[in-house]
């Protein structure tokens, strides 16, 4: 599992995953969707598993004396970390747009305790939607990419949405911390807590799906 962990990010790794990562310096932007920060994070693997493709890759680790399945547990392990890294290193351009002396965002969700627990969400429902449609056939990439991204600017869509209409989100959760601290907080826990189900059960099912894959 570490050889290929490894193997994951120096061979496998797109080199746009590392600059999607500066991207989290978009929540400093003023009236601006946030969660679009996080889409780029889902094209990081989406480039990824093109360039795997073009590159023979899934056909290079099936011929390594590893199960089917550590090549599924690794791709996820790599992803869970890019998302994880992405989240972090957005933590310190929220606060700094908090510190900003200027209305919140006009368009939806502050970057604020809860906006980070409803990306988990979104990240958990991209894992799912994704990899749920790549490991059935390796080669239709696009597809899998088309599928998520449905997903994902139809949940971007809602939750903005949420922001304007819902009296809990735009009154509660879309202010500035530590205003409302306990609802952000059970907003932050249950979106992790999505997170790995949704992502546990994609790994599952990916797992079984490549497992019965004929390359």
């Amino acid at each position: 599992m570490k050889n290929l962990l490894a193997k994951e990010f120096r061979l496998a790794m797109h080199p746009t995953a590392l600059l999607f990562l500066a991207l989290s310096a978009m929540l400093i932007i003023p009236n601006y969707p946030y969660y679009v920060t996080f889409f780029y994070t889902g094209l990081a693997v989406f480039f990824t598993c093109l360039g795997g493709r073009e590159n023979r890759d899934i056909y290079y680790s099936a011929m390594l004396p590893v199960r089917k399945v550590d090549i599924v547990r690794a791709r996820f392990a790599f992803v869970v970390i890019l998302e994880a890294a992405q989240l972090l290193l957005a933590v310190p351009f929220a606060l700094l747009r908090q510190s900003f002396p200027m209305p919140g965002n006009q368009v939806g969700m502050d970057a604020n305790l809860a906006f980070f627990g409803l990306s988990l969400l979104m990240l958990g429902l991209f894992n799912l939607s994704f990899f749920r449609v790549y490991y059935r056939d390796v080669n239709k990439v696009g597809k899998a990419f088309a599928v998520s991204s449905t997903v994902t600017w139809i949940y971007i869509v809602v939750a903005e949405a949420c922001d304007h209409a819902l009296p809990f989100f735009r009154d509660e959760l879309d202010t500035p911390d530590p205003a409302h601290l306990g609802a952000k907080l059970a907003v932050l826990g249950a979106g992790l807590l999505a997170f790995l189900a949704l992502t546990g059960l994609a790994y599952r099912r990916a797992a079984a799906d490549f497992e019965a894959l004929d390359l």
